[in-house]
């Protein structure tokens, strides 16, 4: 079978090579988180971290053989280093969906769980975010994205992949079923075939020995010699008849129909066919026969038998399944082929649930190709149904060749892709996925380390005497032009070796009223602070428009 993809997928790796995809992949996707939340710079110590992920890179591999410890050393280690999560996604995946007890997965994932909020708490003083809080956090974020929804997605694939595997098996048993009941049909076709040519030939032979008989009688005293050539003639036939009867005698009662059903010389004749017609009349079924071209009195026996067979069988099956509705039976007779058609019309009430066994076609079918025939039933579009078989007038010596059928297929069942397409499309989505949660994982430690204060955070240092006039300027103290005309000619004197001064707003309280207290920090010629002198000066108090002065 030919898959109709306009892609060529490659036999999926197997073994150890696998193993190393495996663990390149997810070692691959956890350097990129590293390397994305380290290239922000919120990580404290980013390269302690680079450890963490070898160690994860090592364990990762024993993933089928020690599932519970592998699982529990990751989640701890993904704590420590969030760059870890990718491979303990991984590892969850796997875990989930090769543990069949589901107490057992939802213990298992709790555990995994709950330990990497723990660790991401212990550790977030020394390895993570810094403040105690900002701890469980980091862990709760990372907990979805490493353990919960790879769990989730694992165990939904693992109990897919076993309803897929027993309803594989199912269907394995039913076609292995539906196939030996087709073999019992043809087997007992092939005895009531063979149960018709014991009574065809043992009639043949025996004429064949009585008339050897007579002609021993006659010859005794004419011809002597001659007689002995009909006494040979009698043995072999009688011989032939002996060992026809025991190859194909016991085939006999399981197949041969009798009382008046027995098939005759007229078998498979147009009046025959039309006995058949009349007594489905009888029954109660509409029944109408179209017959086209000469009779078939005149063609082999195993011809006009599988003609009789398809009529009757068809019309049987009318009886039971769909005895209200009209059936109409065709046969067309020309040089080269009989043709057979019986089509029912769908029945006024619904069909019963007992569909039949279908063993009765596969019998038909049987007949017809040992004949080097084709044969045909289906259901209409209309709701009824339709056999067809077409006879040649005059089989040949060897039958056709018999068309085998595929195991697993059928016709208009769907194929199945290839292993290959489906295991290529199942690591595509994998690592689609692994990828997904790598960026969710980079974004969730993004987060929580943006929002934690950082380690230098905090209210400015106050300016102190020894300071340089720009790590002053950098707290926050600069000069300002009002304050500096406020205090000209009202401050106490500078004190010795002092540059210059700067005069801060910020330093400007009026504490009363009349009165303005004004900061003053004085640098000396190497810029650095000498003095910080607070002093109080007047304040000059606007006289608003309508006051009188």
């Amino acid at each position: 079978m030919v898959s109709s993809s306009p892609f060529r997928f490659r036999r999926p790796l197997r073994g150890p090579a696998r193993a190393a995809a495996e663990t390149a992949w997810v070692l691959l996707a956890g350097f990129g988180v590293w390397l994305v939340v380290a290239y922000l710079g919120v990580l404290p110590r980013p390269y302690l971290q680079l450890p963490a992920l070898a160690v994860a890179g090592c364990l990762f591999p024993l993933r089928r053989r020690f599932p519970v410890p592998v699982l529990l050393a990751l989640a701890a280690l993904t704590g420590a280093a969030s760059c870890v999560g990718p491979v303990t996604a991984a590892t969850a995946y796997t875990v989930a969906r090769r543990t069949v007890r589901a107490r057992t997965r939802a213990r298992l994932l709790g555990a995994a769980a709950a330990l990497l909020v723990v660790c991401a708490t212990l550790c977030a003083p020394w390895l993570g975010p810094g403040p105690l809080p900002y701890g469980p956090a980091l862990g709760l974020v990372l907990t979805p994205t490493a353990v919960l929804v790879p769990g989730l997605v694992g165990t939904a694939y693992g109990q897919q992949r076993r309803l897929v595997r027993a309803l594989r098996e199912r269907g394995d048993a039913a076609e292995r079923a539906r196939r030996l009941a087709d073999s019992e049909a043809r087997t007992h076709e092939r005895s009531r075939i063979a149960a018709e040519m014991h009574d065809l030939l043992g009639h043949r032979l025996s004429l064949i020995s009585l008339h050897a008989g007579g002609l021993e009688l006659a010859l005794e005293r004419a011809d002597p010699e001659l007689r002995e050539e009909a006494v040979l003639v009698r043995r072999t036939t009688r011989d032939a008849l002996r060992e026809l009867r025991q190859a194909l005698g016991v085939l006999g009662p399981l197949g041969r129909d009798t009382g008046a059903e027995a098939l005759t010389d007229a078998t498979g004749t147009r009046a025959d066919i039309e006995a058949l017609v009349a007594g489905s009349r009888d029954g109660g079924v509409a029944v109408g026969l179209d017959w086209t071209g000469p009779d078939l009195d005149g063609r082999p026996a195993g011809v006009r038998r599988a003609v009789h067979r398809v009529v009757r069988e068809a019309l049987t099956n009318v009886h039971r399944y769909a005895g209200a509705a009209h059936v109409a039976v065709t046969v067309a007779h020309d040089e080269e082929t009989v043709r057979v058609t019986v089509r029912n019309g769908a029945p006024p009430a619904a069909p019963a649930r007992d569909q039949g066994t279908g063993r009765g076609l596969a019998g038909l079918r049987e007949r017809v190709e040992l004949l080097g025939g084709t044969f045909a039933a289906a259901p209409l579009p209309s709701g009824g149904f339709r056999v067809e078989a077409a006879l040649p007038a005059e089989p040949g010596e060897a039958p056709a060749p018999r068309r085998e059928e595929v195991p697993g297929t059928g016709d208009g069942a769907p194929a199945a892709p290839p292993p290959a397409e489906r295991g290529t499309a199942q690591a595509l989505t994998l690592a689609l996925g692994l990828a997904g949660l790598s960026a969710l994982t980079a974004l969730g430690t993004l987060f929580v380390y943006a929002t934690a204060p950082h380690r230098d955070a905090g209210p400015r240092p106050l300016p102190r005497v020894g300071m340089t006039y720009g790590e002053v300027t950098g707290s926050g103290v600069t000069d300002n032009a009002a304050v500096r005309a406020a205090a000209t000619g009202r401050e106490p004197p500078r004190p010795p070796g002092t540059a210059g001064c700067v005069y801060p707003f910020a330093g400007a309280t009026e504490f009363r009223p009349g009165s303005l207290t004004i900061a003053r920090y004085c640098f000396d010629a190497a810029q650095r602070l000498v003095a910080i002198d607070r002093f109080t000066v007047p304040s000059v108090r606007d006289t608003t428009p309508w006051e009188t002065p």
